[in-house]
C-alpha cells in the first residue's frame, strides 16, 4: 500500500512541477510559483516517506524559497 502511495505522490508532484515551470515560463504569476510550490510540498512528503535526506533538504529549500518569494511579492 505504501509503496502505491509513494508512487502516485510522486508522479503527482512531478507533473504539478512541470505545469508550474510551464506557468512560470509563460510568465502566469502568480499561478506558475504556486504550482511549483506545491510541486516542492508533495515532493517533500515523498522525500520524508522515503527518508531520502538529500531530497528532503533540497524540497524543503524549494518550498521555502518559493513561499518567502511569494508572500514578498504578494505584500508589495
Amino acid at each position: 500500500m505504501k509503496k502505491e502511495l509513494v508512487f502516485y505522490l510522486k508522479w503527482l508532484a512531478t507533473v504539478i512541477t512541470i505545469a508550474g515551470a510551464i506557468c512560470t515560463s509563460v510568465n502566469l504569476y502568480p499561478l506558475g510559483p504556486a504550482l511549483l510550490n506545491l510541486g516542492a510540498f508533495v515532493w517533500l512528503i515523498v522525500s520524508i516517506m522515503w527518508r531520502e535526506w538529500s531530497l528532503i533538504v533540497i524540497n524543503a529549500t524549494l518550498l521555502l524559497i518559493y513561499t518567502v518569494g511569494l508572500v514578498i511579492k504578494l505584500l508589495t
